[in-house]
This record gives structure tokens, sequence and C-alpha cells, in this order.
């Protein structure tokens, strides 16, 4: 894919939404696009980055692997939102593998040329600084919700975050789930009938509607106080 392109992609990401076209520019030269079909893994658990990548468009799943061969789904992504940057400061190798869920179009950029756009560019270092908290603060979130939160409200939890700004702002919550019910239980700790079970009761409660992977939020002010 031409510079041009990848210059195009890269300014409409939220991270580099501050940046100058030169500093873009720079950037780009260290980055290359690439196309990952469905299913196909970007890296495995062991291998060392050599840069970090930001998703233009599809979806792609962060597990862990045993090795009896059983996946913890660890986190769920999408357009917009970058992954590898932690391992790629800390010069280790991945702790997790990461696969596509969708045909997904996603942008490497080089460790090379980040670091000289960190070191010429304070206002992208905080940015960056800023994306790697927040995703500090997500793991924290998840550790308390897996040591003392019920199955029933992780669940709950997960519908109400699927959407913060609607649900916030509207009475009624409608969204497709973004992966299967096997990843998302997974990504809850919770086992696939355990999921089904709870999304049963909600549904019996009057509280939710799932069609397929459509969910309705019908009472989302009854949902918060569901225990």
């Amino acid at each position: 894919m031409e510079n041009a392109k990848i210059h195009n992609l890269l300014a409409n990401v939220p991270l580099f939404s501050a940046l100058l076209p030169t500093d873009i520019a720079r950037i780009t030269l260290g980055s290359k696009a690439q196309k990952v079909a469905r299913g196909n893994l970007l890296f495995h658990s062991g291998e060392l980055p050599s840069g970090f990548y930001v998703i233009v468009y599809g979806q792609v799943k962060l597990v862990f692997i045993s090795p009896q061969g059983m996946e913890k789904v660890i986190q769920l992504l999408g357009p917009g939102e970058s992954f590898g940057e932690a391992f790629m400061f800390l010069n280790k190798p991945y702790l997790v593998s990461s696969q596509a869920l969708a045909d997904s179009l996603l942008v490497h950029i080089g460790k090379e040329v980040l670091l000289d756009e960190l070191e010429r560019n304070p206002g992208f270092a905080r940015e960056m600084l800023a994306g790697l908290s927040m995703r500090l603060h997500t793991l924290v979130r998840d550790v308390e919700a897996y040591s003392l939160r019920s199955s029933a409200q992780r669940v709950i939890g997960y519908l109400l975050q699927s959407d913060r700004e609607t649900a916030a702002n509207s009475e009624n919550l409608r969204f497709n789930f973004p992966a299967s019910k096997h990843i998302i239980a997974s990504r809850l700790n919770i086992t696939p009938e355990t999921l089904s079970r709870v999304l049963h009761d909600l549904s019996a409660s009057g509280l939710i509607r799932v069609e397929g992977k459509k969910v309705a939020v019908l009472d989302i002010v009854r949902l918060r106080s569901y225990s």
C-alpha cells in the first residue's frame, strides 16, 4: 500500500488526531499496512515485538493459550484501537497471542520511528501514556470484576459498557454482540453455559431481548440494580 494511503489511514486514527501532517508523514515512513483474513494470527506468545498495531477496520482478540490449547480472551479490539505498545516499550516477548476475528486491515508502526516521534513530540508522548494508563485501568477493573462480582453482574457490566454514551442518555440500548458468545464468555471469565443462563434469566425478567447476536436492553434502570 502506498505511503499516501497509509498516511490517510493514520490521520483518521484517534491516537494520531492531534499530530500535524508532517508528524504523520514521518511515522508513515516506518509503517506498513497489513490485511489479515479472519482466523489468522498476527503474532504468537513468545515472539519479540518490532512495533505495535492500529486497527483500521475489523476485529482482533488478544488471548492467553495454555499448553493444553485452552484459550482465555484478554481483550476484544476494534477500529481505531491499538495494541502491542507495552510489550514494545519493555522490549519483552509477547505474553499473549493475537488473532483476527474478522477480515481486518491494520497498520503496523515500527518501534524505531515511534521512539523517534516520542522524543520529538511531548504531546504525542502524553497521548501514548494516556492510552496505556487507560488500558491498565481496564485490567485492574477486570481483576476486581472477576474477584468480587457475580456472573450476572459481569454480564450486566458488559452489556452496559457496550455503548456507554448511549446507555447514559437513553432508556433503551441496542447493539450486536461483537463476537461469538463463546469468546464473550471467555472475556468475562465465565463458561458459555453460564453466559447463556444469565442472558436467559435477564430476558425472562423483561430486562433484555436477545435475538441471535442482536441485543436490546429494555430497562436500563432495572438492569443496573439487578442482582
